[in-house]
């Protein structure tokens, strides 16, 4: 049996060669010789670009789809199986086939080797869908394939654009596109499906990277933002420097030495990437941490100062997929994102990405290895984590870790409509949509630094209760003056906060399809992408089963049409590191909060209400039982003969969503607090109701 610093050194150099062109290779999927000429050539095998790929096939037009590396899907296939929407009808068209298709392939018996079906779907998918939302890495990417065969769509695997001078264009057209091995791919029409935005950059098309000011468009999300980084941040002081208490001693890696900038202005800075591992507490399918090749210990002695400081929450987001697996994400102070270490990627030639691509795989395993072997972590912590491994049957040409990087954001095209926080939150609206967000604005942290002797993260923004939203069709082709022929459905026309809601792996999906639609359209009318009939494409999508206007109610139920006074979460004072979900149906509002599970003691919520007059009242709190719920919540009521501290259990079913706390007489403006402190499951904070004694 191997050991792991062999396997550690092999998961490497699997990573390398996974993105290596030295390992390019052409691949058709319907095992013909790939052609180099075509009526659209889609650049980029990510969902979207597979999205877009078979609309144009389905539609008669012969499609060549480029993937630079060895690998479909992009990170629907590269480990973030708990798919971010916001909304599941706001997804339509080819995105909502594919999760039927997932659906399809979870329903046979042969599909669960390491846990029973029920055990799973009735904690992860309790309703009786037909699509599948959470799903394992390696059965995204055969669906994914297998439907490429089906709509007879040419793939070449393993070519990357030459960067320099790779895009060849002709009256305002781009006529072919070079890769590096000298490959050239002519068109009538191009998609740039990238996460980067190449081919878009290398048309000479208008981009943007990094945080617009708050100015730029009237903003109140964008820029630098200290006071909304109140995630994922530091929740106890830790010391930033190398000696404790030295400044002299200098700064521990990952701190930037300059301070955060102004609040609200612009900088290139881009919000942190890392690797959404798939995990295991299979033993038979589990492969033990590796310690990276390039291990440093000093990396992670800020982590360690964190948990010695009694904050343990590198770990929280361990969300459950089937078979026993996990999409394994961020969470917490310091945990898998690699704050400041991604600025270079957007613009950065394929040797700098290999490099920086190397970097991510050295920090994330080296995190993982740490959390499962330093003394300087509690036993009790690393035996948690030692419970869990990589898995030997994803990513199994790649040691099991994976082969996609999460590119949270890097080009943004700038066209004729640029998508902004006023979309997303309804006070603007567009009159050309071809698809619908949903998810609330979200941007990780973008930097780490010190002041005052201790260390602060900065960037993470979560701005929720977004009701599903058009995007503009003008903001995935260019302006006409820069390219005529050319469609974006991935890095879109999008300020950097508005992006954090947009750029959603299904979202990609429904914006390739309409882009594919629309370059047919152009294709059939004779003209440019900016031309086409808007009326005729918006005919043609909604035939196709895309969703273009929201017409439903809010996502839970409406606060306003309950009886009695209703306080939602939104209205709630909150502390500690809650989580926004919208999962189990039957919230009230947008969604609910959650603990995750962590931080037990740190979590609390405030709800104020105004009576309309002292008495006697009906005292609920909303819930939507499920059995990773806690059953000892402590929920305190400010009574008029004082606090009264009950304790509800959140698995139990409840009467139309809430949960009776009992009578009490309250004056007109009374509080109920609810806290994790010593839960046994996951706490859920909704609402809480107030209805008059009859």
């Amino acid at each position: 049996m191997a050991s792991r610093a062999v396997i550690a050194v092999l998961v490497v150099s699997l990573a390398i060669a996974a993105r290596c062109a030295a390992a390019a290779e052409m691949v058709d999927l319907a095992d013909r010789p790939p052609p180099k000429t075509a009526d659209i050539v889609v650049y980029g095998g990510t969902a979207g670009g597979i999205a877009a790929a078979i609309q144009a096939a389905r539609m008669g037009k012969t499609v060549l789809l480029v993937e630079p590396g060895r690998h479909l899907g992009g990170l629907t296939s590269g480990g973030l199986g708990a798919t971010d929407i916001g909304n599941k009808q706001a997804i339509g068209g080819v995105a909502r086939e594919f999760y039927r298709r997932l659906g399809k392939h979870y329903e046979q018996p042969s599909a669960w080797t390491f846990q029973p079906p029920d055990a799973f779907l009735k904690r992860r998918q309790p309703t009786k869908e037909l699509e599948m939302w959470t799903f394992e890495p390696h059965v995204a990417e055969m669906i994914l394939r297998d439907w490429l065969r089906e709509a007879n769509v040419s793939v070449i695997l393993g070519e990357r654009l030459d960067l320099k001078q790779g895009v060849s264009k002709q009256d305002g057209r781009i006529v072919s596109i070079t890769m590096e091995s000298g490959l050239t791919c002519d068109a009538r029409m191009f998609i740039d499906a990238t996460y980067e935005g190449d081919l878009l950059a290398g048309a000479g098309v208008s981009h943007h990277i990094g945080r617009e000011a708050n100015a730029t468009y009237r903003e109140t999300y964008n820029g630098v933002q200290t006071q909304q980084a109140t995630k994922h941040q530091f929740m106890v002081p830790v010391d930033p420097f190398r000696m404790p208490g030295n400044p002299q001693s200098g700064l521990l890696p990952g701190i930037q030495e300059e301070g955060p900038g102004e609040e609200g202005a612009g900088d290139k800075r881009v919000q942190a990437y890392n690797f959404r591992m798939c995990l295991t507490d299979v033993a038979e399918n589990r492969i033990p941490f590796p310690k990276p090749a390039g291990y440093d210990p000093l990396r992670y002695e800020l982590l360690a100062r964190y948990i010695q400081g009694g904050v343990w929450d590198a770990f929280c987001s361990n969300l459950p997929m089937p078979n026993h697996k996990t999409d394994t994400n961020n969470c917490g102070g310091f945990s898998t994102d690699n704050i400041g270490m991604n600025y270079a990627w957007p613009e950065g030639d394929h040797a700098t990405r290999e490099r920086l691509f190397t970097e991510h795989v050295t920090y994330q395993q080296g995190l993982m290895w740490f959390l499962a072997n330093d003394p300087r972590v509690p036993e009790k912590i690393r035996t948690q984590i030692s419970q869990w491994g990589l898995c030997k049957d994803e990513f199994t040409d790649n040691g099991g870790w994976p082969h996609q990087l999460y590119v949270r954001e890097a080009r943004r095209m700038v066209s004729d409509h640029v998508m902004t926080q006023h979309n997303c939150q309804g006070r603007a609206t567009v009159d050309d949509p071809v698809g619908l967000a949903a998810y609330s604005m979200d941007s990780h942290n973008v930097q780490r630094y010190a002041r005052d002797g201790r260390v602060y993260n900065e960037g993470d923004v979560q701005i929720h209760g977004i009701t599903p939203y058009p995007i503009a069709y003008r903001s995935i082709r260019p302006r006409e003056s820069e390219c005529k022929n050319l469609l974006v459905p991935v890095c879109l026309s999008a300020s950097h906060i508005a992006y954090g809601s947009i750029r959603m792996e299904p979202v990609f999906m429904v914006l390739g399809q309409s882009a594919a639609t629309a370059a047919v359209h152009a294709l059939d009318e004779g003209v440019s992408v900016q031309q086409i009939d808007p009326a005729k494409l918006q005919k043609r999508l909604l035939a196709d089963q895309q969703v273009l206007a929201w017409t439903g109610a809010p996502l839970g139920r409406d606060p306003k049409k309950l009886p009695g006074v209703v306080v939602d979460d939104t209205a709630a004072k909150t502390t500690g590191d809650w989580s926004h979900s919208s999962s189990i149906p039957g919230f009230v509002g947008v969604s609910y909060l959650h603990d995750g599970n962590a931080n037990k003691g740190s979590c609390r919520a405030v709800f104020s209400a105004t009576l309309p007059k002292p008495g006697r009242y009906e005292v609920r709190v909303a819930c939507t039982p499920n059995a990773n719920r806690a059953t000892n919540v402590p929920v305190t009521i400010a009574t008029a003969a004082g606090d009264k501290t009950l304790t509800l259990n959140q698995q139990k079913a409840v009467k139309d969503g809430f949960a009776t706390l009992g009578m009490f007489d309250l004056g007109t403006m009374p509080t109920v607090t609810i806290t994790n402190a010593g839960t046994n499951g996951h706490v859920i904070v909704d609402a809480v109701q107030f209805v008059v004694a009859e």
